[in-house]
């Protein structure tokens, strides 16, 4: 999983990033190449999430074989997760009104239940877990989100936009979460073209300061993904199609683009890789695990997207993030689709969720687990290898406290990481040399770089930097100065 194996890698530097010296007051990832100037004997090495398991069985009479586009947020105000989903027992016609939006909410992001809303009746009774029903197509691709906004109307403190590509994407607002109505009879957005039969993502985007939208647009013929944004909602820009830089083009069934939660202005995206007519079944062994007869004729599996605005994503790896895995179930179509959103569910853990077994009797939504920023690392064998980055810089401290470096960061045994602050010219800073850091040996989320003069950095504040890490089988996921 390795993007590079030359002894020394130069990174080019896009004019408007060598512009400005990165803000390292915000928490960053090593993700992509934004950071990094120079690789030597390093690599940026993606990580290999661990499955922890079902989280929640798409069981119910109304739910079924093909349950789908799955959403999961926090909700801050109700301390306490919330996840959406397409109910659909029988495959058919996108919109059809056999689809509907269901709902299950956690207070740990592991543990799921799904409540009896008693808000629509369906297959004879109202003790059900639906939110949408009934109304319009949107129930087939129904995406929600908490709208942070400032000043954000109380009642329309969740909003959501679903919707095919006939009836253009639908927008909804709700107080509770709960129940759902129209922001306005007409849709908000439409595009021509092949579009919106995917999962379509909203959010309010802190960093941006606007409502911003992924969502399926098929040029060519290739599932791909465009962008637009808004400032109220309902009025949207012109759509602009996502670039992925030199690499060769996929078909992406899902984008599931959503700002991180630690470092909002970084969204990933763990996307759905679809590979049309790439049949692994026979029909034989589609039988013998049930599947529909119309499911088996493609495969998926789950990779690795991120942007920080604007119409590029970085497809820093093109190796798969999540592999269908060992089984006939899994190498089925439309299944290992990721859902929407990665929840925190522990100290230094946080969680993801993909679909499993879709068209089949055990359809589920399992879960994997990866360490808090841990998407990828900046990595160094036992050989070693050093990474330089181009410049950063950090405010000044207004509450008088010290400024000091943090590093998320993993070591073996044998291993380290020791840190080296430089001038732009590429010189050691007085006192802050690489003989002058107190090496880093083990594993933690949090773990301030001291030098021998201590760990206080605010006498280099506002002043452009770079920072020289030197590393022995080691990874460096996050670094932040505060």
């Amino acid at each position: 999983m390795r993007i590079s194996l030359l002894p020394v890698l130069f990174l080019a530097v896009s004019a408007v990033h060598a512009a400005e010296p990165v803000d390292l007051s915000r928490l960053e990832l090593f993700v992509d190449h934004h950071l990094i100037e120079r690789l030597e004997g390093a690599e940026l090495r993606l990580q290999q999430p661990r499955p922890a398991g079902a989280a929640l069985a798409f069981d119910r009479a109304w739910e079924g074989a093909f349950c789908g586009y799955v959403t999961v947020f926090h909700d801050p105000a109700n301390k306490m997760y919330r996840m959406y989903y397409r109910g659909l027992p029988e495959a058919g016609r996108d919109g059809s009104p056999t689809e509907t939006t269901c709902y299950a909410e956690s207070r740990d992001g592991i543990h799921w239940s799904k409540p009896e809303l008693d808000i629509y009746e369906v297959a004879g009774g109202r003790a059900n877990n639906v939110v949408l029903k009934d109304q319009t197509p949107a129930s087939h691709n129904f995406s929600p989100f908490v709208d942070t906004r400032p000043g954000a109307a109380a009642d329309e403190r969740y909003k959501a936009l679903g919707g095919t590509s006939e009836s253009g994407l639908i927008a909804f607002v709700s107080g509770d979460g709960l129940h759902w109505r129209r922001l306005q009879k007409e849709p908000v957005f439409r595009d021509e073209g092949w579009v919106f039969d995917s999962q379509n993502v909203p959010f309010w985007s802190p960093a941006e300061a606007k409502y911003v939208l992924y969502y399926r647009r098929s040029p060519e013929g290739v599932r791909s993904v465009a962008r637009a944004t808004s400032e109220d909602f309902v009025h949207w820009s012109a759509p602009a199609q996502m670039t992925f830089g030199d690499v060769p083009a996929e078909h992406l069934y899902t984008n599931q683009t959503h700002p991180y939660f630690r470092a909002p202005h970084i969204y990933v995206g763990i996307a759905a890789r679809f590979m049309p007519g790439r049949k692994v079944l026979s029909e034989e062994q589609a039988r013998a695990i049930h599947v529909d007869p119309r499911y088996f004729g493609d495969i998926s599996d789950a990779v690795l997207l991120t942007t920080r605005g604007g119409n590029r994503y970085d497809r820093t790896f093109m190796e798969a993030f999540v592999r269908p895995g060992i089984g006939w179930e899994n190498w089925t179509s439309r299944t290992n689709y990721p859902a929407l959103g990665v929840a925190q569910t522990g100290p230094a853990e946080m969680s993801f969720y993909v679909q499993r077994n879709y068209g089949q009797p055990t359809a589920r939504l399992d879960r994997y687990t990866l360490r808090l920023d841990g998407f990828a690392s900046a990595h160094a064998g036992y050989g070693g290898g050093e990474l330089v980055t181009r410049p950063v810089v950090w405010p000044k401290a207004k509450d008088g406290k010290p400024r000091e470096l943090c590093l998320n960061y993993s070591t073996s045994a044998a291993g380290g990481v020791r840190v080296e602050i430089q001038t732009t010219d590429g010189a050691a800073v007085p006192g802050y040399s690489l003989d002058d850091c107190q090496e880093l040996i083990g594993d933690e989320i949090e773990r301030v770089v001291t030098w021998k003069g201590g760990s206080d950095l605010a006498a280099l504040a506002e002043q452009p930097v770079r920072l020289r890490f030197v590393l022995k089988d080691a990874d460096i996921y996050s670094l932040q100065a505060r």
